[in-house]
């Protein structure tokens, strides 16, 4: 196996043939408009407090939320419920002004960029999203046949920021940690990466934040995944 040399600031290591997605915030500009949406909605509260934004307070209480979410999704489509639950749900969505799952917005030059990857490295998908979710959005971009895996909350019994969705990613590619490569855009993904062994990216481009993802671990932070290729060794 081909040694994995210690990465220079701000780079890629070499050795890394695959590349993991996450989905919101990472490909799929979703996280933004939500927590743009809730900090709207937050307005009339943050006049209380002068001097104060109410977005980061807004994208903290979502990133709060989402793993608690992400838990409560798995065991209704555990019991046969998922497909009633995402049928509210896009409704819902879709009367807040935000992107259903057919109507997902792409993050600004992240297409180019997977394509541009799937050239030279193996690419996956892993989000907590349902399959169906991944696939309609993968299609809608005409990615769908450049990825190799998907794993999504319905293949594993532990979400992120447990290893385990990470590691079946990598165990479908027949590889091994250290030759994958996990960007995500929440601490979440950041502790799901480094306890999984792979090489931990996280991307401003969603719920993240710079201190949260420094925090957590993250070997390299970009603005977003348009930015891979000035990175790479």
């Amino acid at each position: 196996m081909r040694e994995v040399k210690t990465p220079e600031p701000n780079s890629f290591p070499d050795g890394i043939t695959a590349f993991l997605f996450d989905l919101d915030g990472t490909l799929i500009d979703t996280d933004n408009v939500m927590g743009e949406g809730l900090a709207r909605k937050l307005a009339p509260i943050a006049r209380l407090f002068p001097n104060r934004d109410p977005q980061p307070f807004a994208r903290r209480l979502l990133i709060a939320v989402e793993n608690p979410l992400n838990y409560m999704a798995l065991l209704l489509e555990r019991v046969g419920l998922s497909r009633v639950v995402m049928s509210v749900a896009d409704r819902s969505r879709g009367l807040k002004g935000l992107g259903t799952r057919e109507r997902n917005r792409m993050v600004p030059g992240a297409k180019e960029v997977v394509e541009r990857l799937a050239s030279s490295h193996r690419l996956a998908v892993v989000t907590t999203r349902t399959r169906s979710d991944a696939e309609v959005f993968l299609r809608q971009y005409e990615l769908h046949d450049l990825f190799e895996g998907i794993t999504t909350r319905s293949d594993v019994w532990r979400l992120k920021p447990h290893p385990a969705p990470v590691l079946r990613a990598v165990k479908m590619l027949g590889l091994t940690p250290p030759q994958c490569c996990f960007i995500g855009d929440t601490e979440l993904d950041v502790l799901a990466g480094k306890r999984a062994g792979v090489f931990a990216v996280g991307v401003l481009s969603g719920f993240g934040e710079r201190r949260e993802l420094e925090r957590a671990g993250a070997d390299l932070i970009l603005p977003s995944v348009a930015e891979i290729p000035d990175h790479l060794p």
